[in-house]
Protein backbone atom coordinates (compact mmCIF):
# COMPACT_ATOMS: atom_id res chain seq x y z
CA UNK A 1 0.00 0.00 0.00
CA UNK A 2 1.37 3.42 -1.01
CA UNK A 3 1.54 5.91 1.84
CA UNK A 4 1.02 9.66 1.29
CA UNK A 5 4.72 10.32 1.89
CA UNK A 6 5.86 7.88 -0.83
CA UNK A 7 3.20 8.75 -3.41
CA UNK A 8 5.01 11.86 -4.78
CA UNK A 9 8.23 9.84 -5.17
CA UNK A 10 6.48 7.13 -7.15
CA UNK A 11 4.82 9.76 -9.35
CA UNK A 12 8.15 11.51 -9.95
CA UNK A 13 6.96 14.79 -8.46
CA UNK A 14 8.85 14.77 -5.16
CA UNK A 15 9.76 18.33 -4.22
CA UNK A 16 7.16 19.88 -6.53
CA UNK A 17 5.47 21.84 -3.73
CA UNK A 18 8.78 23.42 -2.74
CA UNK A 19 9.53 24.24 -6.37
CA UNK A 20 6.11 25.90 -6.73
CA UNK A 21 6.96 28.23 -3.86
CA UNK A 22 10.35 28.93 -5.41
CA UNK A 23 8.83 29.61 -8.85
CA UNK A 24 6.25 31.96 -7.37
CA UNK A 25 9.04 33.87 -5.67
CA UNK A 26 11.00 33.92 -8.92
CA UNK A 27 8.03 35.29 -10.86
CA UNK A 28 6.90 37.73 -8.17
CA UNK A 29 7.94 40.77 -10.22
CA UNK A 30 6.94 39.49 -13.66
CA UNK A 31 3.43 38.11 -13.27
CA UNK A 32 2.02 41.19 -11.44
CA UNK A 33 2.94 43.35 -14.42
CA UNK A 34 1.03 41.02 -16.74
CA UNK A 35 -1.93 41.10 -14.37
CA UNK A 36 -1.83 44.89 -14.17
CA UNK A 37 -1.82 45.16 -17.95
CA UNK A 38 -4.70 42.71 -18.36
CA UNK A 39 -6.75 44.41 -15.67
CA UNK A 40 -6.12 47.84 -17.16
CA UNK A 41 -7.18 46.71 -20.64
CA UNK A 42 -10.37 45.24 -19.24
CA UNK A 43 -11.24 48.29 -17.15
CA UNK A 44 -10.49 50.79 -19.91
CA UNK A 45 -12.52 48.89 -22.53
CA UNK A 46 -15.45 48.42 -20.17
CA UNK A 47 -15.69 52.07 -19.16
CA UNK A 48 -15.14 53.21 -22.74
CA UNK A 49 -17.84 50.99 -24.24
CA UNK A 50 -20.38 51.85 -21.55
CA UNK A 51 -19.70 55.54 -22.14
CA UNK A 52 -19.94 55.34 -25.93
CA UNK A 53 -23.01 53.08 -26.17
CA UNK A 54 -25.05 54.28 -23.23
CA UNK A 55 -28.45 53.84 -24.91
CA UNK A 56 -30.11 50.81 -26.55
CA UNK A 57 -30.37 52.78 -29.80
CA UNK A 58 -26.62 53.34 -30.00
CA UNK A 59 -25.94 49.70 -29.27
CA UNK A 60 -28.44 48.60 -31.92
CA UNK A 61 -26.79 50.91 -34.46
CA UNK A 62 -23.40 49.49 -33.61
CA UNK A 63 -24.72 45.94 -33.98
CA UNK A 64 -26.15 46.73 -37.40
CA UNK A 65 -22.91 48.35 -38.58
CA UNK A 66 -20.57 45.68 -37.22
CA UNK A 67 -22.66 42.77 -38.45
CA UNK A 68 -22.45 44.10 -41.99
CA UNK A 69 -18.65 44.32 -41.94
CA UNK A 70 -16.75 41.03 -42.26
CA UNK A 71 -13.46 42.62 -41.23
CA UNK A 72 -14.96 43.96 -38.00
CA UNK A 73 -16.45 40.54 -37.21
CA UNK A 74 -13.12 38.84 -37.93
CA UNK A 75 -11.31 41.20 -35.56
CA UNK A 76 -14.01 41.09 -32.86
CA UNK A 77 -15.96 37.87 -32.62
CA UNK A 78 -19.46 36.43 -32.96
CA UNK A 79 -22.02 39.16 -33.57
CA UNK A 80 -24.39 37.64 -31.02
CA UNK A 81 -22.18 39.25 -28.38
CA UNK A 82 -23.46 42.66 -29.54
CA UNK A 83 -26.90 41.98 -28.05
CA UNK A 84 -25.86 43.53 -24.71
CA UNK A 85 -23.39 46.19 -23.61
CA UNK A 86 -21.42 43.60 -21.66
CA UNK A 87 -21.26 41.41 -24.73
CA UNK A 88 -20.04 44.40 -26.73
CA UNK A 89 -17.15 44.76 -24.30
CA UNK A 90 -16.32 41.08 -24.81
CA UNK A 91 -16.58 41.55 -28.59
CA UNK A 92 -14.03 44.35 -28.47
CA UNK A 93 -11.50 43.05 -25.96
CA UNK A 94 -11.72 39.26 -25.56
CA UNK A 95 -9.23 38.27 -28.26
CA UNK A 96 -6.64 40.75 -26.99
CA UNK A 97 -7.01 39.62 -23.38
CA UNK A 98 -6.80 35.98 -24.46
CA UNK A 99 -3.63 36.57 -26.46
CA UNK A 100 -2.05 38.48 -23.57
CA UNK A 101 -2.89 35.67 -21.13
CA UNK A 102 -1.55 33.09 -23.58
CA UNK A 103 1.75 34.97 -23.95
CA UNK A 104 2.09 35.30 -20.18
CA UNK A 105 1.71 31.54 -19.81
CA UNK A 106 4.04 30.81 -22.70
CA UNK A 107 6.88 32.82 -21.17
CA UNK A 108 6.22 31.51 -17.66
CA UNK A 109 6.36 27.85 -18.71
CA UNK A 110 9.24 28.37 -21.14
CA UNK A 111 11.35 30.20 -18.55
CA UNK A 112 10.86 27.53 -15.91
CA UNK A 113 11.30 24.46 -18.12
CA UNK A 114 13.27 24.67 -21.35
CA UNK A 115 15.25 27.80 -20.47
CA UNK A 116 16.29 26.30 -17.13
CA UNK A 117 17.47 23.15 -18.88
CA UNK A 118 19.48 25.16 -21.39
CA UNK A 119 21.13 27.30 -18.71
CA UNK A 120 21.93 24.34 -16.43
CA UNK A 121 19.75 25.52 -13.54
CA UNK A 122 17.41 22.54 -13.92
CA UNK A 123 20.33 20.15 -13.60
CA UNK A 124 21.31 21.73 -10.29
CA UNK A 125 17.73 21.47 -9.05
CA UNK A 126 17.43 17.82 -10.07
CA UNK A 127 20.69 16.94 -8.36
CA UNK A 128 18.77 17.37 -5.10
CA UNK A 129 15.93 15.14 -3.90
CA UNK A 130 13.60 16.23 -6.67
CA UNK A 131 11.55 13.99 -8.94
CA UNK A 132 12.01 13.97 -12.70
CA UNK A 133 8.55 15.42 -13.26
CA UNK A 134 8.72 17.94 -10.42
CA UNK A 135 10.09 20.97 -12.37
CA UNK A 136 7.40 20.80 -15.03
CA UNK A 137 4.74 20.07 -12.41
CA UNK A 138 5.86 23.15 -10.49
CA UNK A 139 5.85 25.31 -13.61
CA UNK A 140 2.34 24.19 -14.52
CA UNK A 141 1.19 24.64 -10.92
CA UNK A 142 2.51 28.20 -10.92
CA UNK A 143 0.81 28.85 -14.27
CA UNK A 144 -2.47 27.59 -12.84
CA UNK A 145 -2.14 29.96 -9.89
CA UNK A 146 -1.34 32.83 -12.26
CA UNK A 147 -4.39 32.00 -14.39
CA UNK A 148 -6.64 31.96 -11.35
CA UNK A 149 -5.27 35.44 -10.62
CA UNK A 150 -6.05 36.41 -14.23
CA UNK A 151 -9.64 35.24 -13.78
CA UNK A 152 -9.97 37.26 -10.57
CA UNK A 153 -8.44 40.39 -12.11
CA UNK A 154 -10.54 40.26 -15.30
CA UNK A 155 -13.77 39.41 -13.47
CA UNK A 156 -13.09 42.00 -10.79
CA UNK A 157 -12.25 44.76 -13.28
CA UNK A 158 -15.42 44.00 -15.25
CA UNK A 159 -17.67 43.89 -12.20
CA UNK A 160 -16.17 47.00 -10.62
CA UNK A 161 -16.80 48.98 -13.82
CA UNK A 162 -20.50 48.18 -13.69
CA UNK A 163 -20.94 44.94 -15.65
CA UNK A 164 -23.06 42.07 -14.26
CA UNK A 165 -21.22 39.88 -11.75
CA UNK A 166 -22.28 36.52 -13.25
CA UNK A 167 -21.02 37.40 -16.72
CA UNK A 168 -17.87 38.95 -15.26
CA UNK A 169 -17.05 35.73 -13.42
CA UNK A 170 -17.56 33.67 -16.58
CA UNK A 171 -15.44 36.07 -18.62
CA UNK A 172 -12.58 35.83 -16.13
CA UNK A 173 -12.70 32.02 -16.08
CA UNK A 174 -12.75 31.91 -19.89
CA UNK A 175 -9.66 34.13 -20.18
CA UNK A 176 -7.88 32.06 -17.54
CA UNK A 177 -8.88 28.89 -19.41
CA UNK A 178 -7.34 30.14 -22.63
CA UNK A 179 -4.16 31.03 -20.78
CA UNK A 180 -3.77 27.65 -19.09
CA UNK A 181 -4.48 25.77 -22.31
CA UNK A 182 -1.52 27.52 -23.91
CA UNK A 183 0.55 26.85 -20.78
CA UNK A 184 -0.06 23.14 -21.40
CA UNK A 185 0.75 23.58 -25.10
CA UNK A 186 4.04 25.26 -24.14
CA UNK A 187 4.87 22.31 -21.88
CA UNK A 188 4.49 20.01 -24.89
CA UNK A 189 6.62 22.28 -27.09
CA UNK A 190 9.32 22.32 -24.40
CA UNK A 191 9.65 18.55 -24.79
CA UNK A 192 9.74 18.65 -28.58
CA UNK A 193 12.18 21.49 -29.19
CA UNK A 194 15.65 21.92 -27.76
CA UNK A 195 15.92 25.71 -27.92
CA UNK A 196 13.75 28.15 -25.93
CA UNK A 197 13.44 30.48 -28.91
CA UNK A 198 12.08 27.64 -31.02
CA UNK A 199 9.60 26.81 -28.25
CA UNK A 200 8.42 30.41 -28.14
CA UNK A 201 8.20 30.55 -31.93
CA UNK A 202 6.12 27.37 -32.12
CA UNK A 203 3.69 28.46 -29.40
CA UNK A 204 3.39 31.95 -30.88
CA UNK A 205 2.45 30.30 -34.17
CA UNK A 206 -0.20 28.28 -32.33
CA UNK A 207 -1.61 31.45 -30.77
CA UNK A 208 -1.72 33.11 -34.19
CA UNK A 209 -3.40 30.03 -35.67
CA UNK A 210 -5.98 30.06 -32.87
CA UNK A 211 -6.76 33.72 -33.60
CA UNK A 212 -7.04 33.11 -37.35
CA UNK A 213 -9.24 30.02 -36.95
CA UNK A 214 -11.50 31.97 -34.62
CA UNK A 215 -11.73 34.82 -37.14
CA UNK A 216 -12.47 32.47 -40.05
CA UNK A 217 -15.19 30.76 -38.04
CA UNK A 218 -16.80 34.05 -37.06
CA UNK A 219 -16.96 35.18 -40.68
CA UNK A 220 -17.64 31.77 -42.27
CA UNK A 221 -18.51 28.28 -40.98
CA UNK A 222 -19.09 28.44 -37.24
CA UNK A 223 -17.55 24.99 -36.74
CA UNK A 224 -14.10 26.38 -37.54
CA UNK A 225 -14.18 28.59 -34.43
CA UNK A 226 -14.65 25.50 -32.29
CA UNK A 227 -11.13 24.39 -33.26
CA UNK A 228 -9.66 27.42 -31.46
CA UNK A 229 -9.30 27.93 -27.69
CA UNK A 230 -9.99 31.63 -28.27
CA UNK A 231 -13.19 30.62 -30.05
CA UNK A 232 -14.20 28.41 -27.12
CA UNK A 233 -13.83 31.33 -24.75
CA UNK A 234 -15.85 33.72 -26.87
CA UNK A 235 -18.61 31.17 -27.29
CA UNK A 236 -19.25 31.13 -23.57
CA UNK A 237 -21.12 34.33 -24.52
CA UNK A 238 -20.62 36.25 -21.24
CA UNK A 239 -23.40 38.76 -20.50
CA UNK A 240 -25.50 37.30 -23.34
CA UNK A 241 -26.16 33.61 -22.63
CA UNK A 242 -23.58 32.90 -19.87
CA UNK A 243 -22.82 29.41 -21.15
CA UNK A 244 -20.50 27.52 -18.80
CA UNK A 245 -20.23 24.23 -20.65
CA UNK A 246 -17.46 25.37 -23.12
CA UNK A 247 -15.19 25.73 -20.05
CA UNK A 248 -15.07 21.93 -20.05
CA UNK A 249 -13.18 22.11 -23.36
CA UNK A 250 -10.34 23.95 -21.62
CA UNK A 251 -10.21 21.26 -18.94
CA UNK A 252 -10.12 18.43 -21.47
CA UNK A 253 -7.60 20.12 -23.77
CA UNK A 254 -5.20 21.20 -21.02
CA UNK A 255 -5.38 17.83 -19.26
CA UNK A 256 -4.67 16.00 -22.51
CA UNK A 257 -1.76 18.27 -23.40
CA UNK A 258 -0.24 17.92 -19.92
CA UNK A 259 -0.48 14.14 -20.19
CA UNK A 260 1.25 14.28 -23.59
CA UNK A 261 3.96 16.57 -22.18
CA UNK A 262 4.76 14.14 -19.36
CA UNK A 263 4.71 11.20 -21.76
CA UNK A 264 7.15 12.94 -24.12
CA UNK A 265 9.42 13.97 -21.23
CA UNK A 266 10.03 10.27 -20.53
CA UNK A 267 11.17 9.70 -24.10
CA UNK A 268 13.93 12.27 -24.39
CA UNK A 269 17.29 12.89 -22.81
CA UNK A 270 17.64 15.62 -20.24
CA UNK A 271 18.59 18.90 -21.94
CA UNK A 272 17.61 17.59 -25.38
CA UNK A 273 14.42 17.78 -27.40
CA UNK A 274 12.64 15.10 -29.37
CA UNK A 275 13.59 17.03 -32.51
CA UNK A 276 17.35 17.40 -32.61
CA UNK A 277 19.20 20.16 -34.39
CA UNK A 278 20.21 19.16 -37.86
CA UNK A 279 23.89 18.77 -38.63
CA UNK A 280 25.50 22.04 -39.63
CA UNK A 281 27.84 22.72 -42.52
CA UNK A 282 31.44 21.58 -42.34
CA UNK A 283 32.63 25.18 -42.61
CA UNK A 284 31.04 28.28 -41.15
CA UNK A 285 29.60 31.03 -43.28
CA UNK A 286 31.93 34.04 -43.72
CA UNK A 287 29.15 36.07 -42.13
CA UNK A 288 29.84 34.37 -38.80
CA UNK A 289 33.34 35.83 -38.79
CA UNK A 290 31.95 39.01 -37.20
CA UNK A 291 29.96 39.55 -34.03
CA UNK A 292 27.18 41.35 -35.90
CA UNK A 293 26.97 38.40 -38.32
CA UNK A 294 26.48 36.07 -35.37
CA UNK A 295 23.72 38.30 -33.97
CA UNK A 296 21.98 38.31 -37.34
CA UNK A 297 22.25 34.51 -37.53
CA UNK A 298 20.68 34.16 -34.08
CA UNK A 299 17.83 36.59 -34.73
CA UNK A 300 16.93 36.15 -38.38
CA UNK A 301 14.20 33.60 -37.63
CA UNK A 302 12.65 35.90 -35.02
CA UNK A 303 12.73 38.85 -37.42
CA UNK A 304 10.99 36.77 -40.09
CA UNK A 305 8.32 35.61 -37.65
CA UNK A 306 7.65 39.16 -36.42
CA UNK A 307 7.46 40.44 -40.00
CA UNK A 308 4.91 37.78 -40.95
CA UNK A 309 2.84 38.34 -37.81
CA UNK A 310 2.71 42.13 -38.13
CA UNK A 311 2.07 41.83 -41.88
CA UNK A 312 -1.02 39.72 -41.08
CA UNK A 313 -2.07 42.23 -38.43
CA UNK A 314 -1.70 44.98 -41.02
CA UNK A 315 -3.94 43.06 -43.40
CA UNK A 316 -6.59 42.87 -40.68
CA UNK A 317 -6.40 46.63 -40.10
CA UNK A 318 -6.32 47.48 -43.80
CA UNK A 319 -9.35 45.37 -44.66
CA UNK A 320 -11.45 47.59 -42.37
CA UNK A 321 -10.21 50.93 -43.76
CA UNK A 322 -12.61 51.16 -46.70
CA UNK A 323 -15.67 51.03 -44.43
CA UNK A 324 -14.35 53.33 -41.70
CA UNK A 325 -16.06 56.43 -43.10
CA UNK A 326 -19.47 54.76 -43.04
CA UNK A 327 -18.73 53.34 -39.62
CA UNK A 328 -17.89 56.78 -38.22
CA UNK A 329 -20.96 58.29 -39.79
CA UNK A 330 -23.12 55.72 -37.99
CA UNK A 331 -21.08 55.97 -34.76
CA UNK A 332 -19.76 59.53 -34.41
CA UNK A 333 -18.56 58.89 -30.84
CA UNK A 334 -15.78 56.65 -32.21
CA UNK A 335 -14.26 59.68 -33.98
CA UNK A 336 -12.74 60.63 -30.62
CA UNK A 337 -10.23 57.81 -31.10
CA UNK A 338 -8.92 59.23 -34.37
CA UNK A 339 -6.38 62.00 -34.77
CA UNK A 340 -8.38 63.95 -37.34
CA UNK A 341 -12.00 64.68 -38.13
CA UNK A 342 -14.56 62.63 -40.02
CA UNK A 343 -13.81 64.49 -43.27
CA UNK A 344 -10.47 62.75 -43.48
CA UNK A 345 -11.68 59.59 -41.80
CA UNK A 346 -9.78 56.99 -43.81
CA UNK A 347 -6.38 58.67 -43.58
CA UNK A 348 -6.98 59.41 -39.92
CA UNK A 349 -7.76 55.74 -39.32
CA UNK A 350 -4.70 54.65 -41.29
CA UNK A 351 -2.49 57.01 -39.28
CA UNK A 352 -3.83 55.50 -36.06
CA UNK A 353 -3.25 51.94 -37.27
CA UNK A 354 0.32 52.70 -38.38
CA UNK A 355 1.12 54.16 -34.96
CA UNK A 356 -0.32 51.02 -33.38
CA UNK A 357 1.75 48.82 -35.71
CA UNK A 358 4.80 50.69 -34.44
CA UNK A 359 4.22 49.10 -31.04
CA UNK A 360 4.90 45.46 -32.03
CA UNK A 361 7.85 46.69 -34.10
CA UNK A 362 9.24 48.37 -30.99
CA UNK A 363 8.52 45.22 -28.97
CA UNK A 364 10.70 43.19 -31.33
CA UNK A 365 13.45 45.83 -31.10
CA UNK A 366 13.36 45.73 -27.30
CA UNK A 367 13.57 41.95 -27.31
CA UNK A 368 16.48 42.07 -29.75
CA UNK A 369 18.52 44.39 -27.55
CA UNK A 370 17.64 42.52 -24.35
CA UNK A 371 19.03 39.37 -25.97
CA UNK A 372 22.44 40.95 -25.36
CA UNK A 373 21.67 41.05 -21.66
CA UNK A 374 20.64 37.39 -21.82
CA UNK A 375 23.94 36.45 -23.45
CA UNK A 376 25.78 38.41 -20.77
CA UNK A 377 23.97 36.83 -17.81
CA UNK A 378 24.43 33.31 -19.24
CA UNK A 379 28.18 33.80 -19.61
CA UNK A 380 28.28 33.39 -23.39
CA UNK A 381 29.12 37.06 -23.95
CA UNK A 382 32.30 36.64 -21.93
CA UNK A 383 33.49 33.91 -24.31
CA UNK A 384 33.06 36.21 -27.29
CA UNK A 385 34.56 39.25 -25.59
CA UNK A 386 37.59 37.17 -24.63
CA UNK A 387 38.52 37.29 -28.33
CA UNK A 388 39.41 40.32 -30.46
CA UNK A 389 35.95 41.87 -30.07
CA UNK A 390 35.42 45.20 -28.32
CA UNK A 391 32.56 45.71 -25.90
CA UNK A 392 31.06 48.63 -27.78
CA UNK A 393 31.28 46.76 -31.09
CA UNK A 394 29.62 43.68 -29.58
CA UNK A 395 26.64 45.55 -28.12
CA UNK A 396 26.43 47.68 -31.27
CA UNK A 397 25.77 44.48 -33.21
CA UNK A 398 22.65 43.79 -31.18
CA UNK A 399 21.58 47.41 -31.49
CA UNK A 400 22.06 47.44 -35.26
CA UNK A 401 20.15 44.21 -35.84
CA UNK A 402 17.37 45.34 -33.49
CA UNK A 403 17.02 48.65 -35.33
CA UNK A 404 17.09 47.06 -38.77
CA UNK A 405 14.69 44.33 -37.69
CA UNK A 406 12.22 46.73 -36.06
CA UNK A 407 12.21 48.84 -39.23
CA UNK A 408 11.53 45.74 -41.33
CA UNK A 409 8.70 44.66 -39.02
CA UNK A 410 7.04 48.07 -39.15
CA UNK A 411 7.33 48.38 -42.92
CA UNK A 412 5.93 44.85 -43.30
CA UNK A 413 2.92 45.95 -41.25
CA UNK A 414 2.46 49.03 -43.42
CA UNK A 415 2.74 46.90 -46.55
CA UNK A 416 0.06 44.53 -45.25
CA UNK A 417 -2.24 47.42 -44.39
CA UNK A 418 -1.75 49.01 -47.80
CA UNK A 419 -2.20 45.72 -49.65
CA UNK A 420 -5.49 44.90 -47.90
CA UNK A 421 -6.79 48.45 -48.28
CA UNK A 422 -5.68 48.58 -51.91
CA UNK A 423 -7.51 45.36 -52.73
CA UNK A 424 -10.76 46.67 -51.20
CA UNK A 425 -10.61 49.96 -53.15
CA UNK A 426 -8.96 48.47 -56.27
CA UNK A 427 -5.85 50.63 -55.91
CA UNK A 428 -2.77 48.46 -55.43
CA UNK A 429 -0.65 51.61 -55.29
CA UNK A 430 -1.81 51.90 -51.68
CA UNK A 431 0.64 49.13 -50.74
CA UNK A 432 3.87 51.07 -51.43
CA UNK A 433 2.21 54.29 -50.24
CA UNK A 434 1.46 52.91 -46.78
CA UNK A 435 4.75 51.01 -46.57
CA UNK A 436 6.48 54.36 -47.06
CA UNK A 437 4.15 56.00 -44.55
CA UNK A 438 5.05 53.28 -42.02
CA UNK A 439 8.73 54.08 -42.50
CA UNK A 440 8.04 57.57 -41.13
CA UNK A 441 7.41 55.99 -37.71
CA UNK A 442 10.78 54.18 -37.71
CA UNK A 443 12.75 56.98 -35.92
CA UNK A 444 10.24 56.91 -33.05
CA UNK A 445 10.63 53.13 -32.78
CA UNK A 446 14.41 53.53 -32.74
CA UNK A 447 14.14 55.89 -29.76
CA UNK A 448 12.40 53.09 -27.84
CA UNK A 449 15.10 50.62 -28.92
CA UNK A 450 17.75 53.11 -27.79
CA UNK A 451 16.11 53.30 -24.35
CA UNK A 452 16.51 49.51 -24.09
CA UNK A 453 20.20 49.90 -24.99
CA UNK A 454 20.67 52.54 -22.31
CA UNK A 455 19.01 50.28 -19.74
CA UNK A 456 21.32 47.39 -20.66
CA UNK A 457 24.33 49.71 -20.50
CA UNK A 458 23.63 51.36 -17.16
CA UNK A 459 21.09 49.23 -15.26
CA UNK A 460 21.63 45.65 -16.48
CA UNK A 461 19.90 43.81 -13.65
CA UNK A 462 16.63 45.74 -14.06
CA UNK A 463 16.99 46.53 -17.76
CA UNK A 464 14.07 44.33 -18.82
CA UNK A 465 11.73 45.77 -16.20
CA UNK A 466 12.63 49.39 -16.96
CA UNK A 467 12.36 48.94 -20.71
CA UNK A 468 9.03 47.12 -20.70
CA UNK A 469 7.54 49.65 -18.26
CA UNK A 470 8.54 52.41 -20.66
CA UNK A 471 7.07 50.43 -23.56
CA UNK A 472 3.81 50.09 -21.63
CA UNK A 473 3.74 53.83 -21.05
CA UNK A 474 4.24 54.48 -24.78
CA UNK A 475 1.46 52.02 -25.62
CA UNK A 476 -0.98 53.73 -23.23
CA UNK A 477 -0.03 57.17 -24.55
CA UNK A 478 -0.49 56.01 -28.15
CA UNK A 479 -3.79 54.18 -27.77
CA UNK A 480 -5.64 55.97 -24.98
CA UNK A 481 -4.27 59.50 -24.56
CA UNK A 482 -6.62 61.17 -27.08
CA UNK A 483 -9.61 58.92 -26.50
CA UNK A 484 -9.70 59.58 -22.76
CA UNK A 485 -8.62 63.19 -22.85
CA UNK A 486 -5.40 62.66 -20.91
CA UNK A 487 -3.42 65.88 -20.31
CA UNK A 488 -0.89 66.84 -22.97
CA UNK A 489 2.10 66.42 -20.65
CA UNK A 490 1.24 62.76 -20.08
CA UNK A 491 2.31 61.71 -23.58
CA UNK A 492 5.24 64.12 -23.88
CA UNK A 493 7.86 61.39 -23.31
CA UNK A 494 6.42 59.12 -26.00
CA UNK A 495 8.37 59.41 -29.27
CA UNK A 496 5.29 58.41 -31.27
CA UNK A 497 3.59 61.61 -30.09
CA UNK A 498 6.32 63.62 -31.82
CA UNK A 499 5.80 61.91 -35.19
CA UNK A 500 3.42 63.48 -37.71
CA UNK A 501 0.29 61.30 -38.15
CA UNK A 502 1.11 60.19 -41.68
CA UNK A 503 -0.71 59.70 -44.06
CA UNK A 504 -3.26 62.14 -42.61
CA UNK A 505 -0.66 64.90 -42.28
CA UNK A 506 2.47 65.70 -44.26
CA UNK A 507 5.86 64.41 -43.16
CA UNK A 508 7.71 66.71 -40.74
CA UNK A 509 11.42 66.30 -41.61
CA UNK A 510 12.62 68.35 -38.64
CA UNK A 511 10.77 66.10 -36.19
CA UNK A 512 12.25 63.00 -37.82
CA UNK A 513 15.76 64.42 -37.61
CA UNK A 514 15.20 65.36 -33.97
CA UNK A 515 14.03 61.83 -33.13
CA UNK A 516 17.06 60.34 -34.89
CA UNK A 517 19.35 62.60 -32.89
CA UNK A 518 17.62 61.63 -29.64
CA UNK A 519 17.92 57.94 -30.54
CA UNK A 520 21.63 58.36 -31.32
CA UNK A 521 22.32 60.19 -28.06
CA UNK A 522 20.45 57.68 -25.89
CA UNK A 523 21.99 54.70 -27.68
CA UNK A 524 25.44 56.27 -27.43
CA UNK A 525 24.96 56.76 -23.70
CA UNK A 526 24.00 53.10 -23.38
CA UNK A 527 27.11 51.96 -25.25
CA UNK A 528 29.25 54.20 -23.05
CA UNK A 529 27.69 52.75 -19.92
CA UNK A 530 28.31 49.19 -21.12
CA UNK A 531 31.93 50.03 -21.86
CA UNK A 532 32.49 51.46 -18.39
CA UNK A 533 30.83 48.80 -16.25
CA UNK A 534 31.74 45.22 -15.36
CA UNK A 535 30.03 42.23 -16.92
CA UNK A 536 27.33 40.92 -14.57
CA UNK A 537 25.66 37.56 -14.28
Amino acid sequence: MTTPSTAPSKLGIAGAATLVRFTIRRERWTVPWWLAGIGTLMAVQSTSSQSLYDTPEKLAQLRETMSANAAAVAMGGPTRLLDTIGGEVVFEIFAYLAITAALMNMFLIGRNTRSDEESGRAELVRSARVGRRAPMTAALGTALIADVAVAVVVGGAAALTGLPVAGSLLLGVAIGGVGFTFAAATAVAAQVFENPRTVYGAVTALIAAAYILRAVGDVGPDAVSWTSPIGWGQRTLPYVADRWWPIALFVVASSSLIAVAFLLSERRDFGAGLLRYRTGRATASPLLGSSIGLVWRLQRAAISAWCVGVFVLGIAYGSFADSIEEFLRDNPEIAAYLAGDAQDAVNSYLALTLSMLALPAAAYGIGGVLRARGEESSGRAELILAGPVGRVWWLSGYLAVAMAGSAAVLIAGGLGTGLAYGVTVHELSQAPRLALAAAVYVPAVWVIVAVATAAVGWCPRVSATLTWVYFGYVAVATIFADAFGLPGWFAAASPLRHTAPVPMDDIDPSALVALLVVAAVIAGAGLLGFRRRDLTG
